[in-house]
């Protein structure tokens, strides 16, 4: 006689990447893994049986742009930021660390770095979750490697606008704020030097090379400190509109101009472009692609740029890096989501609560505000309320927000429902619709610049690994959250 499955999963129709037909089947879970997928499986060959009430089963979501401990103390945000995540159908947390001022507050070696925030992330997490790292300092070059060897990280990003600028504008002293020598500098030789590092992994582990990456973050430091200077001295716009155009888009569509010659010249094969959040940031990546068809380009946009624009009444609540644009660029991002010219879709979670987020004193000032906001929790939701209405199809959706990531950044048994895949799990109500309340969120964050939108299409439950983590409202049970050392091993069909 077979062994029992531990659990199975009845009257969902599975959504499955890279296939049309949305079928109503039965799923059945093994220590932590899908083991069946099948019409009617017996209630009586499980352990215990849970009804889907013919509600869509989605791959648990791989939100591959997270941060955890940027404006909070990283063991805190791991707790209240991981339930959020739950909450929104997301199982597999990857989150940007860096040294510097923020995250930790620390300099000095990486390996240092991965070494106290795996300390302090051990437990603490309700999904499962990982880290992407940025070399700042010179010493952190030699030191990708090594991160690839000892903790599993294949994938490093570059924030270009940093060379000259801060986190929320200008700067004196980027050597303060990125802690490091004063003789060090972060710019385009660093950038390069951090692709060609990259190269000479992919040549010594042939076999993941594939998952050896390079992330960027396209904004040029000399372009927001002069229009940022224009827009604040003209005082002609206010709110987005003056932070849109305080960072220009054509700052976005240069830097990835400059991204993308740095890995043509260094061969560095796989190049992420993130946050895409306008028409010629769109129009940059792509053009690239044409002039370097042997790199492998991946394009990202957020959540946050596909449902807001300037115009949206959340003002300060929305201040982001790079900013909220324009309903013209909004569009453009949509249209290159449907052509699929996107590769994936994130939240760029990042938890800034209200008594830090804006100035008591002025507290509609764009340019006392911090960067950035939560949105993992709206996630399936945002894609799947927006996606719907421009008939976009169910298995797009799992490719963009499971499949794509989870093959890129090396998590090789998440982002299908398939045998041996683990059974991360999201089950969500396609036709219940309701307005989006930033105090029902588990974030710690208290606001949401989506509030009052109406999304249709609900997450009701989500399983990680076969266990339920959050259902109808409601986290459940303890974190069970695992670190995820990449690449994880092949699944073999």
């Amino acid at each position: 006689m077979a062994a029992l499955l531990d659990l199975v999963i009845k009257n969902v129709r599975v959504v499955r990447p890279n296939r049309n037909a949305v079928d109503l089947l039965d799923i059945g879970i093994k220590d932590g893994k899908f083991a069946r997928i099948a019409p009617d499986i017996r209630p009586e060959d499980a352990k215990q049986v849970f009804d889907g009430r013919n509600q869509l089963a989605f791959p648990g979501l791989v939100d591959a742009h997270m941060h955890v401990g940027i404006y909070h103390p990283l063991a805190q945000d791991a707790v209240t930021e991981s339930k959020a995540a739950a909450m929104g159908g997301v199982t597999s947390s990857l989150n940007y660390i860096r040294t510097g001022h923020y995250y930790l507050n620390r300099g000095g070696p990486n390996r240092g770095l991965m070494k106290e925030a795996l300390e302090l992330s051990q437990g603490n997490f309700w999904v499962d979750y990982g880290y992407h790292v940025a070399p700042i300092d010179p010493c952190h070059i030699d030191e990708m490697e090594p991160l690839l060897n000892e903790y599993g990280v294949p994938s490093f990003k570059i924030f270009m606008f940093y060379g000259g600028y801060g986190l929320h504008g200008r700067s004196s002293s980027q050597n303060d704020f990125l802690m490091i020598a004063p003789e060090d500098r972060y710019d385009i030789a660093h950038f390069e030097f951090i692709m060609r590092s990259a190269r000479r992994m992919m040549d010594a582990h042939p076999d993941i090379a594939a998952h050896i990456s390079v992330s960027l973050h396209c904004e040029l430091a000399e372009i927001l400190t002069a229009y940022s200077k224009i827009v604040e001295s003209e005082g002609k716009l206010t709110g987005l509109r003056a932070y849109s155009a305080a960072r220009p888009p054509h700052s976005e569509g240069l830097a990835i101009w400059i991204a993308s010659y740095l890995a043509y010249e260094t061969d560095c094969l796989n190049i992420n472009l993130l946050h895409l959040s306008s028409a010629k940031a769109i129009d940059a990546a792509l053009k690239m692609r044409d002039v370097f068809p042997h790199i492998n380009f991946k394009r990202e946009v957020t959540v946050g740029h596909l449902l807001l624009d300037v115009d949206c009444e959340c003002a300060v609540h929305a201040k982001v890096n790079p900013p909220i644009r324009p309903r013209e660029d909004v569009e453009v991002l949509w249209q290159a989501v449907l052509n699929r010219d996107v590769d994936w879709i994130v939240s760029d979670h990042a938890c800034c609560s209200a008594e830090q987020k804006w100035s008591k004193d002025d507290p509609d000032n764009i340019w006392l505000a911090k960067s950035g906001f939560g949105g993992t929790e709206w996630l399936l939701s945002g894609v799947f309320s927006e996606g719907s209405k421009r008939g976009m199809s169910y298995s797009h959706m799992a490719e963009l927000l499971c499949w794509n990531p989870a093959q890129r950044y090396g998590l090789l048994n998440k982002g299908d429902i398939a045998a041996g895949y683990d059974a991360d799990l999201v089950l969500l109500d396609p036709h219940e619709s309701f307005v989006v309340r930033g105090a029902e969120s588990e974030s710690h964050q208290g606001y949401t610049p989506f509030e009052g939108q109406e999304l249709t299409g609900r997450v009701k439950s989500t399983f990680l690994r076969g266990e339920p983590v959050y259902h109808n409202g409601n986290i459940v049970g303890p974190a069970r959250g695992q670190y995820l050392r990449r690449p994880s091993a092949r699944i073999l069909t």
